[in-house]
């Protein structure tokens, strides 16, 4: 599904914030991305789906090398995936049941009523449909961003920091989400400091763990 050959990133004349990276991420895995503040893990996320190329390296998603998809190439790869940003974007002034569909609207699909109500009820907000994003708690606003992240049925889903603002109680209900979409077929990857949200994940899911250390991408070690 994803696959880098010693790929690397960098920002003309800046130097590489990423280097020498392998990688092979099959369908169906669920892999968490930890490292220190400012390692890079956001970058690597906006690797995954296209939003920066490698400057170095080779990179499929889909079987498509990365660098070889014009415009609407790229448009049509970040429809098959599903992006949970730390900041949930919303548009202040929709209700919760229009920033989830934006994504239909913007791709010119109908809004099938029925299965908004139910992706709404999957994620508990079926009562919020009309509320406003700034009258959303927390987690109610990361669920919200969850249900957009998967309303094109993706088949992979990504997450940066999703419970960074949550209680313990709330990420682990995201985090059930996220597992019940990996067990219902979907890749995922969650970029995360939480050493005790990948303990919780372990126990119920096969996750790996990748690390992002000195530039480069490790897979860590057993003992998380």
């Amino acid at each position: 599904m994803i696959e880098m050959q010693n790929v690397a990133f960098g920002y003309r004349g800046g130097g590489e914030l990423l280097t020498d990276m392998s990688l092979q991420l099959p369908p169906g895995s669920f892999h968490f991305l930890t490292g220190p503040s400012g390692s890079g893990k956001t970058t690597f996320l906006r690797l995954c789906y296209a939003d920066l190329l490698p400057t170095a390296g080779a990179m499929t998603v889909f079987e498509q090398p990365v660098t070889e998809l014009d415009r609407d190439g790229i448009a049509a790869l970040r429809r098959r995936i599903g992006v949970v940003h730390q900041d949930c974007q919303f548009l202040d002034h929709l209700p919760l049941a229009e920033n989830v569909t934006l994504p239909m609207v913007i791709s010119g699909k109908p809004v099938e009523i029925p299965a908004l109500k139910e992706l709404l009820g999957w994620v508990e907000l079926i009562g919020h449909a009309r509320a406003m994003p700034a009258a959303l708690s927390g987690g109610e606003r990361q669920r919200a961003a969850l249900a957009r992240a998967v309303i094109m049925s993706p088949e992979m889903v990504l997450a940066d920091e999703p419970t960074g603002n949550l209680d313990w109680d709330m990420s682990m209900r995201l985090l059930q989400l996220l597992i019940e979409l990996n067990r219902s077929g979907k890749t995922v990857l969650i970029a995360t400091h939480d050493l005790n949200l990948i303990r919780a994940a372990k126990a119920q899911v096969a996750a790996r763990v990748l690390r992002i250390q000195g530039k480069r991408l490790h897979l860590a070690g057993a003992d998380l």
